[in-house]
């Protein structure tokens, strides 16, 4: 495909329906329940944005959501089980041209050469886009790894660990009695000094 065809391609598809396909593809790749700030920021997409598209994703049944500690999004099925097209109906719809598009009484259902074109045009995605599941984009041999920059930086699972400050968590860090304490040692260190 030349980059015309590219750029056209890219005019069919929504910024909501590259966002949908960006999180089901983050799943694929990272099964486990996720939260939408994580995926947000593994996808680069807006997590107040990202999360009307994941309850979309979810009313249809592509992605299930859990609620509570541990909670997030998991694929409700299988990669291999979920084509791009399925995405794409859920967050937008893909309209063919079946009638003149100017209203033009004398074309009716017989499309100009223009429309026909364009018509065939969005035929051939909706045919691609159906026969591609997660699946095989995810398994295609290429250097280029969806979400990730090359070679495979930043692709590993996000870890749910508490914050890290010097060797000691950021909560005993900040605690009270740690404050104290560091207090009771300086003025000691203090009176030592006189």
């Amino acid at each position: 495909m030349d980059l015309v065809g590219f750029q056209g391609l890219l005019c069919m598809i929504s910024q909501t329906v590259e966002y949908a396909l960006r999180a089901v593809v983050y799943l694929a790749m990272h099964p486990g329940s996720h939260t939408t700030d994580e995926i947000s920021i593994k996808t680069k997409v807006p997590a107040s944005y990202l999360c009307k598209v994941l309850q979309k994703l979810a009313k249809s049944g592509v992605v299930a959501s859990q609620r509570g500690l541990g909670g997030g999004f998991v694929l409700a099925k299988s990669a291999d089980k979920i084509s791009a097209l399925d995405i794409v109906s859920v967050v937008d719809s893909i309209d063919r041209i079946e009638t003149c598009p100017l209203g033009l009484a004398q074309h009716g259902i017989n499309l100009c050469p223009l429309h026909k074109r364009m018509d065939a045009a969005i035929a051939s995605f909706e045919k691609v886009f159906s026969e591609t599941t997660i699946a095989e984009m995810l398994a295609e041999p290429n250097p280029s790894v969806p979400l990730c920059e090359f070679p495979k930086v930043g692709c590993e699972k996000p870890k749910r660990a508490r914050a890290r400050v010097r060797g000691r968590s950021a909560k005993a860090k900040t605690s009270p009695s740690n404050r104290t304490r560091k207090k009771s040692s300086r003025t000691r260190e203090k009176k030592k000094e006189r």
